[in-house]
């Protein structure tokens, strides 16, 4: 991953956490609500190769820690996305090539966008973090993870021309 496509995938991680702060996160679904930024990131994190899944992975979640409504301590996004980076990256030859096929890489990024979130509580919980009832947190990942199987579709084709476009000429080979 160069330099610059580095600047480029995080400034447009930073527009598309503004977007869930200022937007996303105000609109009230059934059930419980929809993370685009999660979605995005996951998305971000398996079409990258090797290096660069770990690296998007570390500064996904750090633009996630500088949420101003994250009760988390610092770090623990960027903790979290680093060890999904990895996981991914070490496995994506054993996977196969399931980006080609769009239901399974809209399946798999709603898996990863709930197995996240479940990860999350599960290191709160040994950080000795207060999050609720588990029967609450089950509701939050099932909704995330429904939500993000029916809107996956609508934002999966616009996430990859970006990618692309930020391609240099070495990376596209």
């Amino acid at each position: 991953m160069s330099p610059v496509r580095l600047g480029v995938s995080t400034a447009f991680l930073f527009f598309v956490f503004v977007i869930q702060e200022s937007i996303i996160s105000r609109v009230h679904l059934p059930i419980t609500g929809f993370s685009l930024y999660l979605a995005v990131l996951i998305c971000l994190i398996a079409l990258e190769d090797r290096n660069g899944a770990v690296v998007m992975g570390f500064i996904g979640g750090l633009v996630l820690d500088l949420s101003p409504t994250s009760q988390s301590p610092f770090g623990q996004w960027a903790l979290i996305f680093t060890i999904i980076g990895y996981v991914i990256a070490s496995n994506l030859e054993s996977i196969g090539d399931f980006t080609s096929e769009p239901i399974s890489f809209v399946l798999f990024i709603a898996a990863g966008s709930g197995i996240s979130l479940a990860i999350y509580l599960g290191v709160g919980l040994m950080l000795g973090e207060n999050s609720g009832s588990l029967g609450r947190a089950m509701v939050v990942v099932f909704g995330n993870f429904l939500w993000t199987l029916l809107f996956t579709p609508l934002f999966l084709p616009i996430i990859r021309k970006v990618r692309e476009m930020t391609l240099t000429s070495r990376e596209r080979l």
